[in-house]
């Protein structure tokens, strides 16, 4: 057996077993780099993390759609800073079989250009609005920095944009508070742990206003964005003439918001999770919520008869539930099977089980171990969900906590990201100017400020300038 590699100590291989060994994600083997591929298993955990997300988008009057993957090269140039700021990462279509194209065609790299345009050609008046778009596709990003699986991709198979048109800008500002709501919700139901920063205006979404930003951090320390936010202004809709008639009867451009979640979720929940023997998926998404193993002593045809009647009590009341009757593996192997794919909870039957009518109940999360009785059993197993959610997320947090730390000193700040990473919080007074020397003297990425002004920097000065801090910049290193 291969030696399993540790979690925070290795976490790039640890992450690359996983997903690996558990037949979640299949990366580096098909020939296009920065591609993978869904496994059956993985793509059951990424349905139903979608489904939390498309829950919270549609109970919030969002409306899903399917815009085209090809954006003509004139609609993507429409809005000047915002394919300035794509322009190195697009992939361009020049063909069609042998025959050149006439306009170059770019995948996809985001939408808003092509739903404004649509946008344009749909929405006329105030009593349409607001509209809520969003779907969820493959983006195409030439990303020349090292590619790394759901975490760095050039193909994005999971990316959930939401698109919104409003009336004025204090109804886009409404939207950009309601879009962190439903981030909040969808990260907490996951066990998530997440800081929310508004991005430096020199690193915010190209053509946006400001970019409000989710970040985590990951076992290695380095911090992972896991959500954006946009609020877009009239930057598209000035472009492309989203003109709106107002109650008044005057006319003027719409404004936008936008925001996007991408496979990095799928990554967090598995990263943050997991442990040395693989990942734990909490019940709410994991394909697999149950295995049941019979243990072959005595009466083996009872004991799987039995086994075989618990699956099915518990798959009757909604419970994803496997029953493993496997005769060529042992149950020891079973076992680190299903915990390595992070199945939350195994129940093990054996002839003293059969015998008591009981069976014994290991969770994947704490790995204890208790016999229950078999009509107690759907209970105890629906209480146990909750608790390996709530536990989860617990520690998750309480780990994230601990890795966010404040200083008045750069020379400190630079010393804890090299040190052990995480995330430092510093004294800013708001210039871009100190915030881009923060950035090179702390050897780190500027993340932003936190959306309200901490109470702890009252009477704080700038390191760089001096000046009176107005609020804190969060430096990290990050993928």
């Amino acid at each position: 057996m291969h030696r399993r590699p540790r979690k925070h100590e290795e976490f790039t291989e640890w992450f690359n077993w996983v997903i690996s060994n558990a037949e979640i994600y299949d990366y580096g083997r098909y020939p296009v780099q920065g591609t993978g591929v869904w496994m059956p298993y993985g793509f059951q955990l990424r349905r139903r993390i979608l489904s939390i997300v498309r829950w919270e988008l549609d109970s919030r009057g969002h409306e899903e759609i399917l815009l085209p993957i090809l954006i003509p090269e004139d609609l993507l140039r429409k809005e000047s800073e915002h394919i300035r700021g794509f322009e190195g990462e697009v992939y361009w279509v020049t063909h069609g079989g042998e025959t050149p194209l006439g306009v170059r065609l770019a995948l996809r790299p985001t939408s808003e250009t092509a739903l404004t345009y649509m946008e344009s050609l749909w929405i006329k008046s105030y009593r349409q609005l607001p509209k809520k778009y969003y779907q969820v596709v493959s983006i195409f990003r030439y990303e020349t920095k090292a590619t790394k699986p759901m975490i760095r991709l050039r193909e994005v198979t999971t990316f959930k944009e939401a698109h919104t048109l409003h009336e004025s800008f204090e109804d886009a500002e409404r939207q950009v508070a309601e879009a962190i709501e439903i981030y909040k919700a969808i990260f907490d139901r996951l066990g998530i742990p997440y800081i929310i920063s508004k991005r430096p205006d020199w690193d915010k979404f190209a053509g946006a206003l400001y970019t409000i930003a989710f970040d985590t951090i990951m076992p290695d320390g380095r911090v992972l964005q896991i959500g954006t936010v946009h609020n877009l202004g009239q930057n598209f809709t000035r472009a492309f003439e989203v003109r709106i008639q107002l109650r008044d009867g005057s006319m003027d451009y719409g404004w936008q918001t936008s925001y996007g979640i991408s496979d990095r979720i799928v990554a967090a929940v598995i990263a943050i999770h997991g442990d040395d023997r693989g990942a734990i998926l909490p019940p709410i998404v994991a394909p697999i919520q149950v295995v049941v193993v019979p243990i072959p002593s005595g009466d083996r045809e009872a004991i799987e008869k039995y086994a075989e009647r618990i699956a099915d009590k518990l798959a009757s009341i909604g419970i994803r539930v496997h029953l493993d009757s496997r005769d060529d593996v042992t149950p020891g192997a079973k076992y680190y099977e299903w915990e390595l794919r992070g199945v939350p909870v195994r129940i093990e039957v054996g002839a003293r089980e059969l015998q008591g009518k009981s069976v014994t109940i290991a969770r994947r999360d704490e790995g204890k171990r208790v016999e229950v009785r078999e009509e107690e059993l759907a209970e105890r197993i629906m209480e146990l969900f909750e608790d390996i959610g709530r536990k989860l997320a617990e520690k998750a947090g309480k780990e994230m906590e601990s890795r966010v730390a404040r200083t008045k000193s750069l020379e400190e700040a630079r010393r804890i990201l090299a040190e052990r990473r995480g995330i430092v919080e510093i004294p800013w007074c708001g210039s871009e100017k100190c915030g881009l020397e923060m950035e090179e003297l702390a050897d780190a990425r500027a993340l932003g400020s936190p959306l309200e002004k901490p109470e702890w920097v009252d009477g704080e000065r700038c390191p760089i300038c001096g000046g009176k801090a107005v609020t804190a910049m969060r430096l990290a290193k990050t993928y």
